[in-house]
C-alpha cells in the first residue's frame, strides 16, 4: 500500500475509534479483532432482526421475482439461501442502528477518515446443518492506494473445528493466486489462523485479505452482518461508482445516525464530521434512500468451480 486514508490523530479521545496498535495490527495483518464491540441491547436487536430477515426470504422462495435481494445456492443437494442484501428498509431499523453506532462509525472513521462511504450490507448465514465450504478468495482486488475494508458483525459463536473463518495474515498486500493456494495447500496454508469469535464480536478485514471456511458437518446457525466502507476519494478517483452513486449511499449516514439516537438517546452519539463537499443533501424521502442498487462491482479474486460464487463479505 503505497498510501493510506486520512487516519485519526495517533491519541483519540473517544472510545470508539481503533488505538495505533489496533491499526497497525490491521495494516500489517489484513484484520483485527475486536471483541465484545456490539452492546448487548443493540445486539440482541440484530439478532431478532436477522431471523425476520431470513424468514422473509425463505417465505418468497429461490425463484420469487420479488426476491433478488435473497440469494440461494444449491448445497448438499438442496436448494439453501444463504445471504440477505440491501437490509435497511427490509422491516427492521436495527441495521441503520447498527449502521449509526459509534461502534462501527469509529471503526469507519479510523481506517477510512470522516470521509467514509457505507458500499454494502449485507446479511450472509450458514444455517443449521448447512456446512458448504466457502473457498479461499480476496473479496476485491485494487490498487491499494487506500484501505476498504469489511466490518464484520458476529451474531452467533464462530468456533474453530466448527467451519470457523480461516485467514491469511498479510496476503493483502498483493493479489494471490487462490486457486494455486487451494491446490497447494488446501487448507493449512502457512501462517493461516482460525479466527474464532463470539456474538457481539467484531472482525475487521481487509477486502483483500485471503480468508475462507472449510466444509464441516452438523454445524451450528452462523450469521454475520457486513458493512464495506471505502474513502470518497478512493472512488471518486478508481471507482467503480460516480460521484451522483457516493452521493446517494453516504445518504444512509445521516439516517443510520437518526435511528441509533432514537432507539438509544442515552448512549454515545456519534460526531460526524464529514467534508462540507461530500456531505449529502437529504432528499426528504427515507423510503427512496434505503436501497441503493450495486450495478457494478470491483473484481475479486477466487477460486469457485463446483462452488458458490463470491461478492464482497462473502465468507
Amino acid at each position: 500500500m503505497t498510501s493510506l486514508a486520512p487516519t485519526l490523530p495517533s491519541v483519540s479521545t473517544s472510545p470508539y475509534h481503533l488505538t495505533p496498535e489496533q491499526i497497525a495490527h490491521f495494516d500489517a495483518h489484513g484484520y483485527v479483532v475486536l471483541p465484545g464491540r456490539i452492546p448487548a441491547d443493540l445486539l440482541a436487536r440484530l439478532q431478532d432482526a436477522a431471523d425476520d430477515w431470513i424468514a422473509d426470504g425463505r417465505a418468497l422462495g429461490p425463484d420469487h421475482p420479488e426476491g433478488p435481494d435473497y440469494q440461494w445456492a444449491t448445497r448438499g443437494g438442496a436448494r439453501r439461501m444463504f445471504r440477505v442484501d440491501y437490509l435497511h428498509g427490509k422491516g427492521s431499523p436495527a441495521s441503520l442502528e447498527l449502521l449509526g453506532s459509534p461502534a462501527v462509525l469509529g471503526i469507519a472513521e479510523s481506517l477510512a477518515g470522516p470521509d467514509l462511504v457505507p458500499t454494502y450490507e449485507s446479511l450472509v448465514f450458514k444455517d443449521t446443518g448447512d456446512g458448504a465450504a466457502i473457498d479461499w478468495h480476496q473479496d476485491a482486488v485494487h490498487p491499494r492506494t487506500h484501505r476498504i475494508f469489511n466490518i464484520d458483525v458476529y451474531l452467533d459463536a464462530s468456533k474453530a473445528g466448527e467451519g470457523a473463518l480461516r485467514v491469511a495474515p498479510g496476503s493483502h498486500l498483493a493479489p494471490v493466486d487462490v486457486c494455486q493456494l487451494q491446490d497447494e495447500f488446501g487448507w493449512d496454508a502457512p501462517g493461516v489462523v482460525q479466527v474464532e469469535l463470539e456474538p457481539g464480536d467484531v472482525l475487521v478485514h481487509d477486502v483483500m485479505v485471503v480468508h475462507g471456511s472449510e466444509a464441516v458437518t452438523g454445524n451450528r446457525l452462523r450469521r454475520t452482518i457486513y458493512y464495506e466502507f471505502r474513502a470518497a476519494e478512493q472512488i471518486r478517483t478508481e471507482g467503480p461508482w460516480d460521484a451522483e452513486w457516493v452521493d446517494r449511499r453516504m445518504r444512509l449516514l445521516p439516517l443510520g445516525l437518526e435511528a441509533h439516537a432514537r432507539r438509544f438517546p442515552d448512549s454515545e452519539q456519534f460526531q460526524w464530521n464529514a467534508s462540507p463537499e461530500v456531505r449529502p443533501q437529504m432528499s426528504g424521502d427515507a423510503d427512496a434512500e434505503l436501497r441503493i442498487a450495486h450495478l457494478v462491482h470491483s473484481p475479486g479474486s477466487y477460486c469457485s468451480a463446483g462452488s458458490v460464487p463470491f461478492t464482497p463479505e462473502d465468507d
